[in-house]
């Protein structure tokens, strides 16, 4: 039975609380808090003032595609022309139209845990087995090729490639973007690479795209990208795939039917953040590390919580097992304890299988991060006393 998003139920729940004048501190949505760059706020209201409120071309309008296809060349190597990019209404629905158009019933996906919890249930809606490989903190989350490989049958028909990741923040060295790929083009399988934090990556780390790996595993692959975490552009609902032409004309055909045309003077905001400089935005991504550094710093002062430090995305998975068992069967139970008890909201990790760990997102202000995780530690030192 398919369930409802669980990051969304808990956001939901805080924001209820809030509006009952509840003091709630939410580390449960991965949002930033950060205003819409201007530039393309005022590309949106241009857009809005010239008319052009109307249906598009389902798959985006021209002037969005050529702007990714020439973003995907420009930062990622990726080559692709305009026509093999599907914008879409986040990337969230290129994900499922990815699944519906790729997969037959009985096909196996290979998801690299802890994931996004959406990935498993896509798959199955598109009639495909999920088929996990498990990684460890200890190894920062990042899987050994070896570990994939065991995984593969003769129904595989494609991994999901997160880096930087959700609930993780892992963040994959190139080095095994291209074991994948060799992997990827020796058994026959896709690539579906979901790249919507390759903007927001520290400590040196260095995003590789797989698409940019040549054409033969470009082929293969299904490249997922969108304006939500760059750009700080949640609501505005924009996405893209960018695939073989012959899998971009499915999807775009497939849209067709389910949501036709993203809104049209999204897509003008869109243009104008694809042609924003790279460094235009740094300082959200520098903003980010820095919260990030801060957070960690935080959760490790709490006695028996442990983390590494994310190399990317905005979310700190911190181990919490020491303090589950006994009055807390589980990390769900120790979620809602701290958003009853010291009006934090988390997101129990078992949704992402990882058992025992809470993600909190750090897409938040400084006194937030503060403030919510001294409420962690005071709820859990009472529960201790």
């Amino acid at each position: 039975m398919l369930q409802p998003s669980p990051t969304l139920k808990i956001t939901s729940l805080a924001n209820a609380m809030k509006a009952d004048g509840i003091d709630v501190i939410s580390f449960a949505a991965g949002e930033p808090d950060f205003p819409t760059p201007s530039p393309i706020v005022d590309a949106a209201i241009d857009a809005l003032n010239a008319g052009k409120t109307k249906y598009t071309p389902s798959s985006g309008i021209k002037e969005l595609k050529e702007a990714i296809s020439a973003k995907l060349f420009r930062e990622n190597q990726v080559d692709v022309k305009p026509d093999q990019v599907v914008v879409s209404c986040g990337a969230k629905q290129s994900l499922y139209q990815t699944m519906m158009i790729l997969l037959n019933p009985g096909d196996e996906v290979i998801l690299i845990a802890p994931y996004w919890m959406t990935y498993a249930d896509q798959v199955k809606l598109a009639g495909g087995l999920p088929i996990v490989v498990h990684t460890s903190a200890e190894n920062g989350f990042v899987p050994h090729i070896e570990s994939i490989r065991e995984k593969v049958t003769a129904r595989t028909k494609a991994i999901v490639v997160n880096s930087p990741s959700n609930p993780t923040g892992a963040a994959y060295p190139p080095a095994l973007i291209s074991e994948i790929a060799e992997l990827a083009l020796e058994r026959g399988f896709w690539v579906i690479t979901d790249e919507i934090y390759e903007r927001l990556i520290y400590d040196g780390a260095v995003h590789q795209s797989v698409a940019a790996l040549g054409k033969e595993i470009a082929a293969q692959t299904v490249t997922i990208g969108g304006c939500s975490k760059s750009f700080s552009m949640t609501g505005w609902r924009i996405g893209f795939s960018a695939s073989p032409a012959i899998v971009a004309k499915a999807m775009s055909n497939l849209q067709d039917q389910v949501t036709s045309n993203p809104t049209s003077f999204a897509q003008w905001g869109a243009v104008a953040a694809y042609n924003l400089p790279a460094e235009s935005v740094e300082g959200m991504r520098a903003e980010f590390q820095a919260r990030r550094d801060l957070i960690v710093h935080a959760l490790r002062a709490i006695p028996g919580v442990k983390i590494r430090p994310p190399k990317g995305a905005f979310y700190a998975l911190a181990d919490f097992s020491a303090h589950i068992g006994g009055r807390f069967a589980d990390e769900a139970a120790l979620a809602d304890h701290l958003l009853a008890e010291a009006k934090v909201a988390t997101i129990p990790g078992g949704v992402f299988e990882a058992p025992g760990y809470l993600r909190l997102s750090y897409a938040t202000s400084r006194k937030a991060i503060e403030e919510g995780v001294a409420r962690i530690a005071e709820a859990l030192a009472a529960v201790h006393a």
